[in-house]
């Protein structure tokens, strides 16, 4: 792999703001983004995502591969729920094992945001049938993930709440802004998308700066907490995305050879929601540790993604 790769990503301003966010928190700096503008920045980062993945999906050829491609996505969506579950089972309780292996097998909307723009960064670009499947697989790792829980978990634990956490996981604020903003960039004319281009394109990589230096403060702040549990949930956090991250990288490459495309399905299997899942679960499954799986994904996974990852899962696209 090209140090070169490892040091462009490093020294990305994004990502240096997210390292900002975690060095301000070991200073004990009073450095925050209020609550608020952290919720405004995140739902325009998913609007923008969304709006934009709907103009490039009005222009996509709907093709065997398109189908295959999000055939191929919801299967990664189920069966890492399926297998991670029974590797956290031996070392964990069973709700706490359903609930890390459905935030595994979702998706991180901001881990989809930073890699879209390392690909711009690399000239690429995002094809608008990726942005849905990215929508489109929050939904069944939660649902793999709940249905694992009640054929495992034995007496009252186990009644866990399937309609309305099943129900949530489709109208999720994240999933649904997201959603929504591609069929609304699907359906605008491409003057009407050109007139607010400038809220949707020109400032995004500015905020999504703000927004990882948000993230670096909340997963600085999850960090000393988390490293008390013990060691596996830390080395499953990196090696687990790892793994999931480079076999889908290659075996991508049966479903599409397009490298923006191989790339972003690797993202998506390595990356693990700290929004969608953690909502279902505090909702369906309250006896689950949020301060095991949200530390997980965003203290963890997250940080390690988009420093080391993505020259990885980059690296393996382009060679096989």
């Amino acid at each position: 792999m090209s140090s070169t790769l490892l040091i462009e990503n490093l020294t990305n301003p994004a990502l240096l703001f997210f390292a900002l966010g975690i060095i301000a928190v070991l200073l004990k700096s009073d450095l925050e983004i209020p609550p608020s503008s952290s919720k405004f920045i995140t739902l325009y980062l998913l609007f923008c995502i969304g709006f934009n993945g709907g103009q490039e999906l009005s222009h996509e050829t709907f093709s065997a591969e398109v189908l295959l491609s999000f055939l191929f996505g919801i299967g990664i969506s189920v069966a890492i729920p399926v297998y991670t579950f029974f590797v956290l089972k031996r070392k964990l309780k069973v709700y706490d094992a359903g609930a890390i292996a459905a935030a595994y097998g979702s998706i991180s909307a901001v881990t989809f945001v930073t890699a879209v723009n390392y690909l711009e960064i690399k000239g690429l670009i995002v094809h608008g049938h990726m942005v849905a499947i990215m929508a489109m697989m929050e939904s069944p790792a939660i649902i793999a993930g709940l249905l694992l829980i009640s054929l495992f978990q034995n007496g009252d634990d186990g009644k866990i709440k399937k309609r309305t956490a099943m129900r949530h996981s489709f109208t999720n604020g994240s999933v649904l802004i997201i959603l929504g903003s591609l069929v609304i960039g699907f359906l605008a004319s491409a003057k009407q998308a050109d007139g607010i281009r400038p809220f949707t394109t020109d400032i995004f990589k500015g905020f999504l700066a703000i927004f990882l230096l948000d993230m670096g403060i909340s997963s600085g702040r999850k960090l000393s907490s988390f490293i008390s549990t013990g060691w596996f949930p830390l080395i499953f956090a990196i090696i687990v995305p790892a793994v999931n991250g480079s076999i889908v990288a290659i075996a991508s490459g049966w479903v599409t050879e397009d490298v923006s495309n191989r790339f972003i399905f690797s993202i998506l299997a390595a990356s693990a929601s700290y929004i969608a899942v953690p909502a279902a679960m505090k909702i369906a499954v309250p006896k689950a540790n949020p301060g095991l799986f949200l530390p997980m994904a965003l203290a963890i996974t997250f940080p390690f993604n988009i420093t080391l990852g993505m020259p990885i899962y980059y690296w393996l696209v382009d060679r096989w």
